[in-house]
């Protein structure tokens, strides 16, 4: 194993020493249709440095990138950026292996890896903002609580102009392509994207202060060194760090997403009259149906959208399974300065429109009108209404 997986040096003291993960197609939720990478990095000085490992299964692929540059026993320091299981599934082993040391993690970070593992290695807590020197190696410490979880921390090396930023500005990507302008400009940014909308959407106000605070520390970056992905370079830094505060801001847009599922068509049909309503009105519009669209996709689509419209059935006197599924997902990751309404068909009871309505309000979306519910099949007069009740909706948005 040896002589196949090799580190690559991404600047002067440091080398990327990840793992890529070709066949994940499930993130707790998400659909990770193009892989993903688990990224660690090696940082070579008078002391050499290993930040975060891997998910457990990958571990012997860490070992033998590190092994292509120093046997892994010379490492003298581990820093652990978060405590998820991907990136430290292994940290136990890599402790065994390496004997380091010390372990660098956050104050919050000693508690949440204890609470995983059960090891007696002492971890050395860094506090905010704190500088260590280690060699000729300058590192400084910056806590970034629940960017996504309460243990959280970024690492800037001083030497490199490099940014280990953990989970943030991350995307699931499996790919041999290191930087970001060697990724495909359309794969690259739709995947940074899914992952800002279903890893780090309800956090957007934490979002916010964090780019304040690196604006204010005025750090030089040369690279943004993920956890997940390619590494983001030159232009495209700017690029990224644009995108994060558009996205945290989460402001309106004419953008529609109508989110529906059927159980004979009916609700279906209803579906493309409103989209057809909102298209009229001047609005970019999205039919999503919640059995054919996963759920990490249509908050994807949701992120940059100013309208929400979600419809469904009515079946045993409750909303469609599917549809439920998505509009708990949804929910969950709380977007935010959306209009919309409910819509949906049903034979005798049609509770689903006013069930998902709740749901809506749940999470702040403004309700602009009534539930719009049809019995049975459509009449042409029915479909009528779908329609202008899109067109109305979109001039809503138009003139807020």
């Amino acid at each position: 194993m040896d002589n196949i997986f090799k580190a690559i040096k991404i600047s002067e003291h440091v080398y990327w020493v990840g793992a890529i993960d070709w066949s994940i197609r499930d993130f707790h939720g998400y659909e990770t249709g193009r892989g993903t990478t688990y990224n660690a990095f090696l940082i070579i000085g008078d002391k050499n440095i290993l930040v975060d490992t891997v998910k457990a299964p990958f571990k012997d692929e860490l070992l033998s990138r590190i092994s292509s540059v120093i046997e892994p026993e010379k490492i003298d320091y581990i820093i652990s950026q978060h405590a998820e299981m991907d990136h430290s599934g292994c940290l136990t082993d890599i402790i065994e292996t390496v004997k380091p040391e010390k372990v660098f993690t956050s104050k919050m970070g000693t508690k949440v890896l204890k609470e995983h593992f059960d090891f007696d290695f002492d971890l050395t807590p860094v506090a905010n903002g704190e500088t260590v020197e280690l060699g000729n190696i300058k590192l400084t410490f910056y806590e970034t609580r629940l960017l996504h979880w309460p243990e959280s921390m970024i690492t800037y090396i001083h030497n490199d102009k490099v940014l280990f930023a953990q989970d943030g500005f991350g995307l699931h990507l499996a790919t041999f392509e290191r930087f970001s302008d060697e990724v495909e400009e359309s794969v690259l940014y739709y995947e940074a994207a899914k992952y800002y909308a279903n890893i780090l959407l309800p956090y957007s106000k934490l979002i916010l202060k964090l780019l304040d605070t690196l604006n204010r520390l005025n750090l030089e970056i040369d690279i943004i060194a993920t956890d997940h992905g390619p590494l983001w370079i030159g232009k495209d830094i700017s690029k990224i760090v644009t995108l994060y505060e558009k996205w945290a801001k989460q402001e309106s847009t004419d953008k529609a997403v109508v989110l529906y599922d059927t159980m004979w068509g009916s609700t279906e049909l209803m579906a493309r009259a409103i989209g057809e309503g909102l298209a009229a009105g001047g609005a970019k519009v999205k039919l999503m149906h919640s059995r054919r669209d996963h759920r990490s996709n249509v908050i994807t689509e949701i992120l940059n959208a100013g309208i929400l419209i979600v419809g469904g059935p009515t079946i045993n006197n409750m909303m469609f399974p599917a549809i439920q599924d998505a509009m708990s997902y949804i929910k969950g990751l709380k977007p935010q300065n959306l209009i919309g309404f409910t819509f949906g068909s049903y034979g005798w009871s049609g509770e689903s429109p006013k069930q998902l309505r709740g749901i809506l309000e749940d999470f702040g979306v403004k309700i602009v009108r009534d539930e719009l519910r049809v019995k049975n099949v459509p009449k042409p007069e029915n479909l009528q209404e779908c329609f202008e009740a899109g067109k109305a909706v979109a001039k809503m948005l138009k003139i807020k």
